[in-house]
């Protein structure tokens, strides 16, 4: 059974774009890397509605973003130059380091696209990495290994799992798989790895006989060996690794330090991050923190 169940929380980005937000959740910061989850759409907009949703230039620091489409598409641009369409399947990994800022728009749809579906995850680096170069890498869905067994779908994004090794590149220990499982087929967990779930993005399954339904994040002991069965056509992303440590976090900054939290604020008030050469006329302004005390950043662990 899971230790925890973590229901997703409706969270508006503004322009009509809606995400259920998974992690980061009160009682459950992480899972292994795994520091933030949005599960967002189907999204189905009209042109002159998507530049109100798209998702304008914005700063992280000590992250990785993992974007992964299930239909639709979206172009991501960020200061390192780079202009890449996100198509479903690909895996779009982009290392912030010691800071960047990107992108994420609807002007490459068309009339006709399917809605745009999509899981974006954050995965804390490791310390000796958070102040890394930025860099970005995408591996177009023909690159990842993919396995079909009665009834089950499987294609491991990131790390290792069941057999099956990514070429993702990757900076702790992970796995992150996209599984798609007919009424009655079931998913394991891989093994070896300390902390993981299950994240059910559509359709109902169950585990030991308790049903669980989408939008619910399942989160297991090392020592549980779960089964995870369809009870209808579902969609299920499985996720873990090992954990980093304490970390903390402030709108789009992660860092093991509290005062580098605070140092990426000032950088990016002051433009010393610097914005995507292909789309610098507007950006995403530093929020007001309105909570009254410290801690400026919360720790996560």
């Amino acid at each position: 059974m899971p230790d925890l169940v973590i229901d997703g929380r409706r969270t508006d980005l503004g322009g009509g774009f809606a995400v259920n937000r998974i992690l980061p959740f009160r009682t459950r910061r992480m899972v292994g890397p795994f520091i933030f989850l949005d599960h967002a759409g189907p999204l189905d907009l009209p042109p002159p509605a998507r530049r109100k949703a798209d998702v304008r230039p914005h700063p992280h620091i000590g992250l990785s973003t993992v974007s992964y489409l299930f239909s639709g598409r979206m172009t991501h641009r960020d200061s390192l130059g780079v202009t890449q369409e996100i198509a479903p399947g690909a895996v779009n990994w982009m290392t912030a380091g010691r800071g960047i800022a990107h992108s994420e728009r609807f002007d490459g749809a068309a009339d006709g696209d399917p809605p745009m579906e999509a899981v974006q995850s954050w995965v804390a680096l490791p310390e000796a990495a958070e102040e890394s170069a930025p860099a970005f890498d995408t591996y177009p869905a023909d690159t990842l290994p993919v396995a079909e067994e009665a009834g089950t779908w499987l294609r491991v994004i990131a790390g290792a799992a069941f057999g099956l090794s990514s070429p993702v590149r990757t900076h702790s220990p992970l796995f992150y798989a996209h599984a798609r499982l007919r009424t009655g087929a079931a998913t394991g967990l891989p093994e070896g790895h300390e902390e993981r779930a299950a994240f059910i993005a559509h359709g109902t399954a169950e585990v030991d006989g308790q049903p669980f339904t989408a939008g619910q994040l399942l989160v297991f002991a090392a020592h549980e060996a779960p089964t995870i069965r369809a009870t209808t056509d579902a969609t299920v992303m499985l996720l873990g690794g090992a954990p980093l440590g304490e970390r903390f976090i402030w709108w789009n900054f992660v860092s093991s330090r509290r005062d580098r939290i605070e140092q990426a604020k000032a950088d990016w008030t002051e433009g010393r991050i610097a914005l995507p050469p292909h789309d610098r006329d507007e950006w995403v302004p530093l929020p007001p923190d309105h909570r009254k005390k410290p801690p400026a950043a919360e720790p996560l662990s």
